[in-house]
């Protein structure tokens, strides 16, 4: 399969687009005002300790507090633990952390609508082709690497490596790593000391709320993290990244500099490929399917779901093969979305009801299948008994939905509107209110051009009603700047 990584780069925002096959599969947003956190290491302050919950709020900079559970501060204390302790059961966390106590803690989640940042104190330093878990032991090894014989291989080697360091620290071998020679794991450890060095000299000093390390830019670190074998073409459209994006592939990508080139064409390098109607199309909650089925993805702060319908799909045969081609085309185009949106957390599928066991295990399958080339770390349950399928997609940094957009400042978020019906009765409740509370001499009502509409068509017999009823005259006044819910009733 073909892969090209195209790099748009401006001052003010950086986006890296993945294509596999002459279709968008990812997009990486990052803006010069508000770069994502996961990764960085702070030196943080426990401003709260909550024994109810197993956790902390911690101090590290950000606006708001971040979220540090005990789960992940198991291995703070874990060299004073008698041998026989379990780390299933880790200490109370009031036991462990204190008001105003300093630690070193690293991101794991962003900031996430009203949630804080999320914590972990088990910190990990990524390169090319390892991660380095300070103080650890172990040497863990990707589970995307397959074969046993490489998979044992790469365990010794890197074993062996570090065990002639200066300082004992536990590695995880990353994908890339598969088929890596000696000299590359080497180089890799040597440059991951150095680089724990400097943080740990930098946390020595560092303030409390202040950023110890930071990780690599988005341009570098897609290079560090996606260029594989499969990567075709790097297409760049900045001569300044470019610069830096061929020193950097020359000194740890080396068999990627090749394929790194400069677009220098006068049509944006988005608008070429297709990339900006994708995007566009990833806002819209509806996702047509070739067959003339769609998709209605539905994002919350707590889960998304997906409804599969047939939409304009009769097929050719009978309802069961409608169903299941309807489905198995669903499976495809969901784990594309998930990835395009970068949907994450809870994850409820709706397919069409099918009734032979074979189909769900087929449709099931397929969507396996399809998130096996997802970067992102996913989990798919069997069918459960209502015919839905739940999932899991690890979320760490903040979908393109609310990358992109903000809560629409009309609804608030809801995605619908009171009708003017509504608005309407509940300005002849107000009116009421207002007329018995003030000895007015008129009542003025301000409302939007639609609402004004149906009082003096639909409703204009209503309003004469009431104006009887009060003894008051009503008079009213078109605010063009008021939304369809918004009115005001104002005594004269």
């Amino acid at each position: 399969m073909s892969s090209e990584l195209l790099l748009n780069v401006t001052p003010q925002e950086t986006r890296v687009a993945l294509v596999e096959n002459g279709a968008l599969q990812e997009v990486y947003i990052e803006r010069s005002r508000r770069r994502g956190l996961v990764g960085n290491i702070y030196q943080g302050r426990v401003s709260r300790v909550l024994p109810g919950m197993e956790a902390a709020f911690v101090d590290i900079g950000l606006d708001r507090a971040a979220f540090l559970h005990a789960s992940d501060l198991r291995d703070i204390h874990q060299d004073d633990l008698p041998p026989s302790s379990e780390t299933l059961h880790p200490p109370a966390i009031s036991s462990v952390l204190q008001e105003g106590q300093h630690l070193l803690v690293q991101v794991t989640k962003d900031p996430l609508g009203s949630k804080g940042a999320r914590l972990t104190t088990h910190l990990s330093v990524p390169s090319r082709y390892l991660v380095l878990v300070p103080g650890g032991n172990s040497i863990g090894v990707s589970t995307r690497i397959e074969g046993d014989v490489e998979r044992q291989r790469l365990r010794d080697l890197v074993q062996s490596l570090s065990s002639v360091c200066e300082e004992a620290h536990g590695f995880i071998v990353r994908t890339a790593a598969e088929d890596a020679g000696e000299e590359d794991l080497r180089r890799d450890i040597h440059y991951l000391q150095r680089l724990w060095r400097t943080i740990r000299e930098r946390a020595s000093s560092a303030p409390a709320g202040s950023l110890v390390y930071s990780d690599l830019p988005l341009t570098l670190r897609v290079l560090r993290d996606l260029a594989n074998e499969e990567i075709a073409q790097i297409l760049v459209d900045s001569r300044e990244t470019l610069q830096l994006v061929t020193e950097f592939a020359a000194r740890y990508v080396p068999e990627m500099s090749e394929r790194i080139e400069h677009y220098a064409g006068e049509r944006p390098i988005f608008d070429l490929h297709g990339v900006e109607d994708e995007i566009q199309k990833a806002l819209d909650r509806k996702v047509q399917l070739k067959s003339g089925g769609h998709l209605v993805i539905d994002q919350t702060e707590s889960m998304t779901t997906v409804d599969v319908n047939t939409g304009a799909f009769v097929g050719h045969r009978n309802l069961e093969e409608t169903i299941l081609k309807t489905n198995l085309e669903a499976a495809q185009a969901i784990a594309r979305q998930l990835r395009l949106r970068n949907l994450g957390g809870i994850i409820i599928i709706d397919f069409i009801d099918m009734k032979e066991e074979g189909h769900r295990t087929q449709v099931l399958r397929a969507l396996e299948k399809a998130l096996d080339r997802d970067h992102t770390r996913s989990q798919v349950c069997e069918v459960s008994s209502l015919g839905l399928v739940e999932m899991t997609r690890k979320r760490t940094r903040e979908s393109l939905e609310h990358i992109l957009c903000e809560p629409c400042p009309t609804c608030v978020g809801r995605g619908l509107l009171k009708s003017a019906e509504t608005v309407c009765y509940e300005m002849f409740r107000e009116i009421l209110r207002e007329a018995r509370q003030f000895d007015a001499r008129e009542l003025l009502v301000l409302a939007a051009q639609e609402v004004v509409d149906m009082l003096l068509d639909e409703e204009s017999s209503s309003l004469a009603e009431l104006q009887e009823f009060i003894g008051v005259p009503i008079r009213l006044q078109v605010e063009q700047l008021y939304t369809q819910e918004q009115f005001d009733v104002v005594p004269l």
